[in-house]
Parts: structure tokens; C-alpha cells; sequence
């Protein structure tokens, strides 16, 4: 089966051992340069805080953008060296990160498979806006549909051999390309926004995220304290409860400092999430979350997403408005992508009659 099972070869792990050096793993380049780095005074006044600036992982390379871009880079390259043929990944109906595997394998010359978990049984609209439109537009190869909490793994195994079976060389992707391998991408952009802000001289007292899959919070805690710059990083949970989301973020740390092979102090408590503003569940909206993504639309002119961004600004927001900063405070969001959700949620955003 091609999947990550040769991510542990002998050419991965023969020189470095100990090294952050990251340029010792294949990559694909799907970004010109580094992604924005703004400060948002109009809403940083708005929210009343700190001086907020975003980090612009929206503006990353292929289809729409989105954090699931760097960790491509680094996943799609080990799917080529492997001789694959076929990417096979999987997500909810209006996953991004399908989306992103979909544009990267287009821009690979490779053919993609979908694995789709339906929250609510027949949601799956082949004819809705959002992300499924841009599955469509790309030309994904087939899509599955599953029920809501299905095994992704097993799921996953099925499509490969069905694909196998074809005479095709499938590459499995995981949900959110959130593995050792993936989680690169985050070790690498915390290693930029520490060029800009050595290079725009301004000191971060945080970084908020979105929480999810945990590959991006993950990659930024590693990164930065396998680099001695231990700005604490916290998630706002978008899919699991706090002790579930800090465990699977730890969990996967941890496994990526094993796959380097590097010497970094990673202890349990430097993995802070907070559940306060996941409302009801994964997908589900919350006021917070419509409130969040129309005062960034209407100070700045940036869009985020119901799913994930939203959220994770209303935390951003809530935490200002309690005073957990100081107003001398410079407090960094990392704008995970996400808009195409957008456009499959109309209603939540329509004005009040």
C-alpha cells in the first residue's frame, strides 16, 4: 500500500539525527515567498485588546488557500517519491482540506479520491456551494460518502485496495494532514513568523489557532521551542472538547519530535486549548462565531470561515474582552483559511430584518 508507512526509511533517517534541519525532507513549493503578516488596528481598536496582527495562511498557494497547503508541500512530495499515482484523502462534506489535496493533486498531474463523512445523513448536496462546488469545478475522480464517526482509517485502507485493484498507485493522505510528516509544515512556519517578527521588531505575547485535526498547533509549539522562542500558542477548539483537543495536539508533538529525532523539551502543560466558544459541536454555529466574522470582514476586509476561523477569532475575542491581555500586548492569529465555507453558509451571515 502507499501511504505513510515509509515515512521511517533509512534515507530520512540516516543524517541530521538531532537537527530542526528541515531541508533534509522532500518538498514541494505551492507558495512564492512568505504569507502576510498585517496589523489590524482598525480591529484591534473594535475589540477594545490588544494590538492584534494576522498571519495570512490564507493567501497560501493553491486552490482558495489554507493551512493544509504546508503541510501538502512536505506530504504530496513524500507521494511522488513514492511513485504514486493517486491521492486518497478524507474529511467532512465542506472539508478544506479536501479541497487543498484535490488542487495539489491537479497541480501534480495526479488523479484524487475522496472519503466524505456525512454529519447529518444525505447532507452531501453534489450541487451545493462551498467546497463540494470546487471538488466538482477540479475534477475530483470519485467521491465516497460515509456516516458521521465512521473509522477514517479503515475507510481510507478500503479505497486504497479498491484503487490498488485498478492498477493504480495510491498515496493516503490522513484527515487534515495532520501525521509526523504533515506537522513539518508548522514546524517551518513558526521558523517564518519568527523571521518577521525579528525582522518587523515585534514581540508576540501569543499566537491563537484554530484547533482541529492538530497538526497545525502541534507543528507552531514544536517549532518554536525546538527553537528556544517559547511564545505560548493557544487553540481554539473547533472539533474535540479541551482534554480530548490537548491530548491529540501532545500526542502528535510528540511523535514528530520521535520522527526528527530531536531533543526538545516538549512537557504536556506547554499544549494550552480552550473549549469555550466550540459551541455545540464541530460545524455547529455559534453568535460568537457570526459575531467574529463580521466585525473582521467589517474593520478589515478579511474574510474567515463558520468552521474554523470563526471560532477561533471569537475566542481571540473573548479572551480580549475578559482582559486576559494587556492593551501593550501584540497578539498574533494565524488565519487558517477556510472562506469557501462561506458560500455554503449564506444564511448564517444574512442581516438581521
Amino acid at each position: 500500500m502507499w501511504d505513510m508507512m515509509n515515512l521511517y526509511s533509512p534515507e530520512y533517517q540516516e543524517s541530521e539525527v538531532g537537527s530542526m534541519n528541515l531541508a533534509r525532507f522532500p518538498r514541494r513549493r505551492y507558495t512564492e515567498g512568505r504569507t502576510p503578516l498585517e496589523r489590524l488596528d482598525r480591529f484591534s481598536k473594535a475589540v477594545g485588546g490588544p494590538t492584534v496582527y494576522i498571519k495570512r495562511d490564507d493567501l497560501l498557494g493553491l486552490t482558495g488557500g489554507g493551512n493544509k497547503t504546508r503541510k501538502l508541500e512536505f506530504l504530496v512530495a513524500d507521494a511522488l517519491r513514492q511513485g504514486a499515482d493517486t491521492l486518497i484523502t478524507c474529511g467532512g462534506v465542506q472539508s478544506n482540506h479536501c479541497r487543498l489535496t484535490l488542487a495539489a493533486a491537479v497541480k501534480e498531474g495526479l488523479k484524487c479520491r475522496l472519503v466524505l463523512s456525512e454529519m447529518t445523513p444525505r447532507s452531501y448536496d453534489p450541487l451545493a456551494s462551498g467546497n463540494v462546488f470546487l471538488y466538482h469545478l477540479l475534477g475530483v475522480e470519485k467521491v465516497d460518502i460515509v456516516p458521521w464517526g465512521a473509522d477514517f482509517r479503515s475507510e481510507l485502507k478500503r479505497a486504497s485496495n479498491e484503487a490498488i485493484a485498478e492498477g493504480r498507485k495510491p498515496y493516503i493522505i490522513p484527515m487534515g494532514g495532520s501525521n509526523p510528516l504533515g506537522v513539518l509544515g508548522y514546524v517551518a512556519c513558526a521558523e517564518e513568523i519568527m523571521a518577521q517578527a525579528f525582522e518587523t521588531g515585534v514581540n508576540f505575547s501569543h499566537i491563537v489557532v484554530a484547533a482541529g485535526s492538530a497538526g497545525t498547533q502541534g507543528g507552531l509549539v514544536l517549532g518554536l521551542r525546538g527553537n528556544n522562542c517559547n511564545i505560548p500558542v493557544i487553540g481554539i477548539c473547533v472539533l474535540n472538547k479541551k482534554a480530548v483537543q490537548e491530548s491529540v495536539v501532545y500526542d502528535l508533538a510528540r511523535q514528530t519530535v520521535d520522527f526528527l529525532g530531536v531533543n526538545v523539551a516538549l512537557p504536556p502543560e506547554t499544549i494550552i486549548c480552550s473549549d469555550d466558544y466550540l459551541g455545540a459541536g464541530y460545524t455547529l454555529p455559534t453568535a460568537e462565531m457570526v459575531e467574529a466574522v463580521r466585525l473582521l470582514a467589517t474593520t478589515e476586509g478579511i474574510l474567515l470561515d463558520p468552521t474554523y476561523t470563526g471560532k477561533a477569532m471569537a475566542g481571540l475575542i473573548g479572551f480580549a474582552r475578559q482582559g486576559f491581555w494587556k492593551k501593550g500586548d501584540n497578539v498574533l492569529f494565524l488565519h487558517t483559511g477556510g472562506s469557501p465555507g462561506l458560500y455554503a453558509n449564506i444564511a448564517m451571515f444574512k442581516p438581521s430584518p
